[in-house]
């Protein structure tokens, strides 16, 4: 995947750093040099830390082989740092190099400093690369940075065939092998020349048959953004979204159907927000003048068309359907020149994900304490969704807390997935097939051969039931995502959450089963957890 969709860039989830002594960012010419933008991305802007983006993991190319980062203290006491570097792969990736020294104090101006990543050419490997800096302003206020980095390291091509056997031979064989390499290489030479032709040919034909398409439809221009105001973002010059992949050719009615004018939507504030998608809490007024609250998903200024049509595709993905506990798209708004909108009922909702964080705890001390008979509650209400969608011949394949919402009354929707890949990057990972998937949340066949079936989604809503029990906590913490499908081949799963009750961990212990065929179906999970409900009653 681009890295550009792939890159936390600023506003997000902030925590206060030495008092606000503390800057430390990528420069513009380093952001230029991984996303070819005009900006700089800061992880500490005056004290306040970007949590989303140091939890990113960002990839770095096999070309690109030294990391840069800028870093000033405003404070008036000495700011001391000390940094550590681990990697996943010494055989890969060789000792990473500091061009400053490992421990020190950190500059009281702008100053930039290095951290090279040399790849040892022995083998072909994605290697993680976690940087930890410590930054103390006193003894007692010490505050860890950590940005991760993947780096792709391939083998050298002079080692690619070092483990083939070279046989002495006579002197007067060399310009024998000489002649038979120059034709091996001419021969290579001419098919390469004949397929890059043929397939700039085929390339140049669909462009032409594309343009054809395009013919009279309604281009995006660029705008620059009003910081001010709490519009949406500007955009590049770009096809129209209305051009969607040949596979949703119906997806077009259907917006058709929903399509409302721009100014009959108000936004108001941001509830969630990434590198490309917004979600915001607004109002939409209706053919009678009556207005409404609702929450709209829409996309930044720096959003492809790709982008822009994943969000329309996938907030289209529960188009029609009719369910207290499924929360569908409401109204869509598409015009020229602008971010397109979708638009959901609210009713005093959250993201459930983000909804249990914060059950955890906040400044007073705890929020909102859940209980056994709460969790069964709730998972029932998600359980129930899932009979209609399957009823109804549709796979959610995306099953989680982050793809549900909640309100005040523990009331629970699930929704489509549109913009969950931007907002919650940290669930979802790319195992080298260029594809952002939700590993940990995936079925073991899901994950080994991308197939997904009502017994995959039941397999995700065991783990959004040990979300539920462990306040979204992330599951396999511990396990690198490449690793995951041999973790699972194995037989080991999640282990059981801490006050949860036995009752409840065998439900998702058989939501794991290895074969699809010995899982249970929501039908059956209806009637176990309804059982455990009831007796739950009992004692209350």
């Amino acid at each position: 995947m681009d890295i550009k969709v792939c890159f936390f860039v600023l506003i997000a989830i902030q925590t206060q750093l030495c008092s606000g002594f503390l800057n430390f960012y990528m420069s513009l010419a380093e952001v230029h040099r991984f996303l070819g933008l005009e900006m700089e991305l800061f992880y500490v802007r005056d004290g306040v830390v970007n949590d989303c983006a140091m939890n990113f993991v960002v990839p770095v190319p096999s070309k690109i082989e030294s990391l840069y980062f800028t870093w000033e203290s405003f404070a008036r006491r000495t700011l001391s740092y000390s940094i550590g570097i681990d990697v996943s792969n010494e055989v890969a990736l060789g000792t990473p190099k500091l061009n400053i020294s490992k421990a020190g104090t950190v500059p009281n101006a702008a100053q930039t400093f290095s951290i090279s990543l040399p790849c040892t050419g022995i083998v072909t490997a994605e290697v993680n690369v976690a940087i930890h800096v410590n930054i103390t302003l006193m003894p007692i206020n010490v505050t860890t940075l950590s940005f991760r980095r993947k780096k792709t390291c391939i083998k050298a091509e002079h080692l690619q065939n070092s483990h083939v056997r070279v046989d002495s031979a006579p002197a007067h064989s060399n310009s024998t092998n000489i002649f038979y390499s120059a034709v091996i290489c001419a021969t290579s030479l001419i098919a390469i020349i004949v397929s890059v032709s043929a397939a700039i040919h085929m390339k140049n034909k669909k462009l032409r048959r594309t343009r054809e398409e395009m013919t009279n439809q309604a281009y995006l221009t660029a705008a620059p953004r009003n910081p001010t105001t709490s519009s949406y973002g500007s955009f590049r010059r770009m096809a129209s979204y209305s051009l969607i992949d040949e596979r949703c050719k119906d997806l077009q009615e259907r917006i058709a159907e929903l399509t409302i004018q721009r100014c009959r939507v108000r936004l108001n504030s941001v509830v969630l927000e990434g590198t490309f998608g917004r979600v915001y809490l607004g109002s939409y007024t209706d053919e009678e003048g009556v207005e409404e609250e609702v929450i709209i998903k829409t996309v930044t200024g720096h959003a492809s068309q790709t982008q822009i049509s994943l969000l329309l595709q996938e907030g289209m993905s529960m188009y029609s359907l009719n369910h207290r506990s499924i929360l569908t798209i409401l109204r869509v708004s598409i015009e020229d020149h602008t971010a397109p909108f979708l638009l959901y009922t609210y009713r005093n909702t959250t993201n459930m994900k983000v909804f249990l964080q914060k059950c955890k705890s906040n400044m007073e001390g705890v929020a909102h304490s859940l209980t056994t008979q709460e969790v069964v509650d709730m998972a029932l209400q998600v359980i129930h969704a899932m009979q209609y969608l399957h009823k109804k011949h549709l796979l959610h394949k995306d099953l989680a807390t982050r793809n549900c919402v909640i309100d005040d009354k523990l009331k629970v929707q699930i929704a489509d997935n549109a913009l969950s890949r931007d907002l919650f990057p940290a669930d979802y990972y790319c195992l080298g097939d260029n594809e952002n998937r939700p590993v940990k949340w995936l079925a073991i066949e899901g994950l080994l051969h991308k197939t997904f079936s009502t017994s995959s989604d039941v397999w995700s809503f065991g783990v959004l039931l040990w979300e539920l029990t462990t306040l979204a906590q992330q599951p396999y913490v511990e396990i690198d995502p490449f690793e995951m499908a041999a973790y699972l081949k194995d037989g080991y799963r999640l282990a059981q959450p801490i006050n949860c009750p036995d009752e409840l961990f065998a439900v998702m212990a058989y939501c794991w089963a290895m074969s699809a065929e010995e899982r249970p179906t929501f039908s059956q999970l209806q009637v176990c957890l309804q059982d455990f409900y009831a007796q739950l009653t009992l004692y209350v």
